[in-house]
């Protein structure tokens, strides 16, 4: 019987969760009878990326990311648009497409999903041609991504820390937004690019959003007083977040974006610094993935 190639690419600074042993748990639980395995370790970052385009060319079936959402988007910049398929492992810090998805965290369950092997199309999106798998933000959202980036320490806690550091003192910043034959100007606390509904953490920003839909979720929250920010943290985790009048969601294939000046925008969690101008996109059904 034919086996799989498939490769385990891991991010050892990804998460708070220890991956001392995850050979180990991959051997033990593995199907062999199904699969030829291989592992990888990232040495920094971009190299994700680097790797996946070898495997690509190798005839690799699938790349199963070991980290985080970001681990997960750089392997999706290597293998979107090929019939390469994605498996993730769950252990970064908020996980957010894993979460989306009901994969879970536990290294074994997610691995048993793995030796199913039941396959999904989703659609990926960009930002000036910057590929996204799970959610982009601009705003307070990119301050944070950038604030969490440059922390030691991951996990909620830091993120949790920076947000309550960083919240009081933000000041809401304008946009013009052009989609759907409209223009839409606006000042907003963060815009959110949805593909999924994640933010991570389990918290949905999104809740109507789909993989495969075609559509990205674009949501725009205005800034409300600290005294609020207790139920609308409720209102995230129940994925009723659109019941809050401080929040506009709208569905689009594509958008462009301005603003006054350069912004840092959240990719998949990690920070990049953009043009004034951004066009975002999606691009329907250009990943394949292993889901529950």
């Amino acid at each position: 019987m034919y086996k799989k190639k498939i490769v385990f690419i891991i991010n050892p600074a990804s998460g708070v969760a220890t991956k001392t042993n995850i050979e180990k748990i991959i051997d033990d639980n593995i199907d062999a009878n199904k699969y030829d395995y291989s592992v990888e370790y990232t040495k920094e970052p971009g190299h994700a990326t680097e790797i996946c385009m070898i495997h690509v060319e190798n005839g690799t079936d699938i790349i199963v990311a070991v980290g985080g959402d970001g681990s997960v988007n750089e392997i999706a910049r290597g293998i979107s648009g090929t019939n390469v398929i994605l498996g993730i492992i769950p252990a970064g810090s908020g996980n957010g497409l894993a979460h989306h998805l009901k994969i879970p965290g536990q290294f074994k369950q997610a691995i048993d999903i793995i030796n199913k092997g039941k396959v999904i199309r989703m659609d990926t999106g960009s930002i000036n041609d910057r590929l996204f798998v799970s959610i982009a933000g601009i705003g307070f959202d990119g301050l944070v991504a950038r604030k969490f980036a440059e922390s030691r320490r991951r996990g909620f806690l830091t993120y949790l820390r920076i947000v309550t550091e960083e919240y009081p003192k933000y000041r809401p910043r304008r946009y013009t937004l052009s989609f759907n034959g409209k223009e839409i100007k606006t000042k907003a606390l963060f815009i959110s690019f949805a593909n999924s509904d994640q933010f991570g953490y389990n918290t949905s920003i999104a809740p109507g959003a789909q993989v495969d839909d075609g559509l990205l979720d674009i949501t725009i929250m205005k800034k409300p007083m600290m005294i609020e920010l207790p139920f609308l943290a409720s209102l995230l985790y129940w994925r009723k977040i659109d019941f809050s009048k401080h929040i506009e969601i709208y569905k689009t294939n594509e958008l462009v974006l301005k603003t006054r000046r350069k912004r840092w925008v959240n990719i998949d969690g990690e920070p990049v610094k953009m043009k004034k101008k951004l066009h975002i996109k999606v691009y329907p059904q250009t990943l394949n993935v292993i889901v529950p």
